[in-house]
């Protein structure tokens, strides 16, 4: 583990205290030069408004309601609202309202950025009770959703007032989601109001904050602008050069080709954990396993180890520049296939890569090459297989209604996916029993999105010494909600037990979208699938 410092104190001298109203009541709060985001989780205690790309301001997590207005806190110096009244996704009169529209609609997954999505609802309904689709679009500019693919968020503003999940088993919905995300989910109204039981948001209060420098090495404060202070933090920034694939094709006589960029994970809880001295640390897969790219996080012993020395419990945290730049990305390729599907794969560096390739597409050749960067894994969604898949699957064609598939998962379930001319993806998915259909459906949608917005817009520039310059959440490339087509989404019932299907979704939206387009030879097109 890194080395680390000592306590700091924040940069900002404290000159006193600042009143404000919080939840229906008065408060005060340290005049220190916080944002509101710190002074509402760090010294009020609540944990409703999240932190997901501090202090960015990019990522809508943080958003809450100052005088009925919606207010990006992480953003927001805390001296601006004094003596003004803040209300967390928590107090909302209507908050539970929208809870139970978004979980009968399968709005919310891991829950993460749903708090501060319920917020901006529930003032533009306030504002506007009649508002359209395209009016929420709109208002979830300010927003970034990874697990959802916005459509089923659009579903909970229609269903607002009416949703009910009378009737629904709600553990059959979380036996579904544990099966889709890969580790253990809840399911309920609770979980679209942020209380799922993240890791940062069940820290014990006193804990020391432990954040990496800019040299890598872990930094302890007090709080959490306490402890970024002391470790200097810099703010992470979008990069105006431009980014391209890394790995050239292969030299031969293709029938097709593809070239893949660097592509971020975008979760939206960056990583965390906090352990108690002689304790375990909790968990920083908390309520979704970010896509795979949690897996091998260090937050979790750092934070063992720091609470043994300091004889104290310790929150560790990587700030959204650590996710960037220490999260493992999927590895780039680029590959040429010949008509019969057989080809050469030259694809990063990466333990078991060659082997999921090659499950998917025995005739490709892999070759491994050394590239300068970040981390890669073949944990990420599909890595390796899925991309083969659309390789072989984008040569088929599809058939004469334009499917394309079936896709079938390894170990899972089956898809097929199309675009219409209108851009709207249909899917239609297998994975037997289905369990509960609302959810099934969330998940799929949310990888369709994933899927289109892999082909057609996601990349992040690594320079040629491997040092990764996109460092905020907007610069990843992740389709928003006004970018988004309409994604239909049928389940067919199989007769066996459940197994997961939205992978081999993923991976037939990415063939279907790509085959919609044209085939271009490189990832991402830059070609809209919406007007």
């Amino acid at each position: 583990m890194a080395g680390h410092d000592q306590p700091g104190t924040p940069g900002a001298a404290s000159t006193g205290s600042i009143p404000l109203r919080v939840d229906g009541r008065d408060v005060e709060v340290a005049d220190a030069g916080a944002s509101l985001l710190g002074a509402l989780r760090d010294e009020l205690g609540l944990r409703a408004p999240k932190d997901g790309c501090s202090p960015q301001g990019q990522c809508g997590c943080c958003t809450v309601l100052v005088d009925g207005a919606p207010r990006v806190a992480c953003v927001t110096p805390v001296r601006r609202v004094r003596g003004r009244e803040v209300t967390t996704p928590d107090h909302l009169a209507d908050g539970p309202a929208w809870a139970d529209a978004l979980c009968a609609t399968g709005g919310s997954q891991c829950g993460f950025c749903t708090p501060g999505i319920i917020a901006r609802l529930s003032a533009l309904r306030r504002r506007k009770p009649d508002a359209g689709h395209d009016e929420v679009e709109q208002a979830l500019l300010a927003h970034v959703c990874r697990c959802t693919g916005w459509r089923t968020i659009l579903d909970a503003w229609d269903a607002y007032g009416t949703a009910s999940d009378t009737g629904r088993d709600l553990e059959a919905a979380a036996a579904r989601a544990t099966l889709e995300g890969g580790v253990p989910q809840r399911l309920d109204p609770a979980v679209a109001l942020g209380r799922a039981g993240f890791a940062d948001d069940t820290a014990p209060e006193g804990a020391l904050v432990a954040v990496l420098d800019p040299e890598g090495r872990w930094t302890l404060g007090e709080s959490v602008a306490a402890a970024r202070s002391a470790a200097g933090k810099v703010q992470g920034r979008h990069t105006t050069a431009g980014s391209g694939p890394p790995i050239e094709v292969p030299d031969g006589d293709w029938a097709l080709t593809l070239q893949t960029s660097w592509v971020e994970p975008a979760y939206l809880e960056t990583d965390a954990s906090w352990c108690e001295p002689g304790s375990t640390p909790a968990s920083p897969l908390g309520n979704g396993g970010a896509f795979g790219a949690k897996l091998g996080t260090d937050v979790a012993e750092v934070a063992r180890a720091l609470a043994e020395e300091h004889g104290r419990p310790v929150r560790a945290l990587y700030s959204r520049e650590d996710t960037v730049r220490r999260g493992p990305k999927r590895p780039p390729l680029a590959a040429g296939v010949r008509a019969d599907g057989t080809g050469v794969v030259h694809v990063a560096r990466t333990p078991g890569i060659a082997e999921a390739i090659r499950a998917a597409a025995q005739g490709l050749e892999v070759v491994e090459v050394d590239l300068p960067g970040p981390s890669t894994s073949i944990a990420l969604r599909g890595a390796g297989w899925a991309e083969a898949t659309v390789l072989l699957a984008a040569l088929a064609g599809p058939d004469g209604d334009g499917w394309v598939g079936p896709v079938d998962q390894p170990a899972g379930g089956s898809a097929w996916a199309r675009v219409g001319d209108s851009g709207a993806i249909e899917v239609r998915v297998e994975a037997g029993d289905p369990l509960d259909l609302v959810t099934l459906r969330s998940y799929c949608v949310g990888a369709a999105h994933q899927a289109a917005s892999w082909v057609t817009s996601e990349a992040i520039t690594v320079d040629d010494d491997g040092v990764v310059h996109d460092l905020t959440i907007r610069s990843f490339g992740v389709l928003r909600a006004v970018d988004t087509p309409p994604i239909e989404v049928e389940v067919v019932t199989g007769d066996g037990p459940a197994v997961p299907g939205s992978d081999a979704v993923f991976a037939a939206v990415a063939a279907a979208v790509w085959l919609h387009q044209g085939r271009p030879p490189a990832w991402p097109t830059g070609i809209r699938l919406r007007p």
